[in-house]
């Protein structure tokens, strides 16, 4: 019969080998199930990557919520951008503005006519804007359109003294090329408010007024003055410039 310390031996031995057995068998196991998490894994992101690289979700451009539907959202959120769009661009005007080194000129301190000394607004003497009546519009519009059809311009009344006898020195005694261009105020339908428009840009509110390449020169007297002093063609020159010339029609015969 064994004896009892070769009994405590044998079980011992016993217990080892079931420790050992179930050391082996546990990891056989994660080893198993390591390779299943590992070819799950790998199986899922190769089908993701088919999926990912076969069909891609396509928003609609005008779907700024990308909830996949162009509904009411969509149109208020479209309104609130470009309202923000516009301020921006307000904001960025403004600010250009407000950099700007120059002014333009008040168009009643510019002697002449056109987009330069008319505009369809004007300053008053506080400087508030004041929009410009279409009467007035039509006056600039007219006057601008006078005012190219030569370079000396004679505005005169058909029955003013004072106005034929700057017509008959400039007209008869003068031949000047291009050709002075006469308006007989009394005869044109804006005649009135077109005399009213040159007392503004010339200090004038008589006729005649002779005016070259829109600088008035003066009245019937001025003229007459100017020729007795043997110096209206010079000044006349003298303003023209090349584009006009200016000689005597005939010499006065001495004493």
């Amino acid at each position: 019969m064994p004896s009892q310390r070769r009994l405590r031996a044998l079980l011992y031995l016993v217990l080892a080998a079931v420790v050992v057995l179930l050391f082996f068998t546990s990891q056989a196991r994660h080893s198993r199930e390591t390779d299943a998490i590992k070819d799950f894994y790998h199986k899922t992101m190769n089908g993701l990557e088919r999926e990912r690289g076969g069909s891609q979700q396509v928003i609609p451009a005008h779907d700024h919520d990308a909830d996949g539907d162009i509904d009411e959202d969509d149109a208020i959120m479209a309104k609130e951008m470009a309202a923000r769009l516009k301020q921006a661009e307000q904001k960025a005007k403004e600010n250009a503005n407000a950099k700007a080194p120059n002014k333009p000129d008040n168009p009643k301190k510019v002697i002449g006519v056109g987009s330069a000394a008319g505009g369809h607004k004007e300053e008053d003497d506080g400087g508030l804007e004041v929009e410009e009546t279409s009467e007035e519009h039509e006056v600039e519009v007219e006057l601008d359109s006078i005012l190219r059809k030569s370079p000396v311009i004679i505005f005169s009344k058909s029955y003013c003294p004072y106005s034929k006898r700057a017509k008959g020195i400039l007209l008869e005694k003068y031949v000047i090329e291009p050709a002075p261009y006469v308006v007989e105020l009394d005869l044109h339908p804006l005649g009135r408010q077109i005399q009213d428009r040159l007392a503004v840009i010339t200090k004038r509110t008589t006729v005649p007024n002779i005016m070259i390449y829109g600088k008035s020169i003066g009245g019937g007297d001025d003229v007459a003055a100017l020729d007795n002093d043997n110096k209206l063609a010079a000044k006349i020159k003298d303003l023209g410039g090349k584009r006009v010339e200016v000689s005597k029609r005939f010499s006065e015969k001495s004493s």
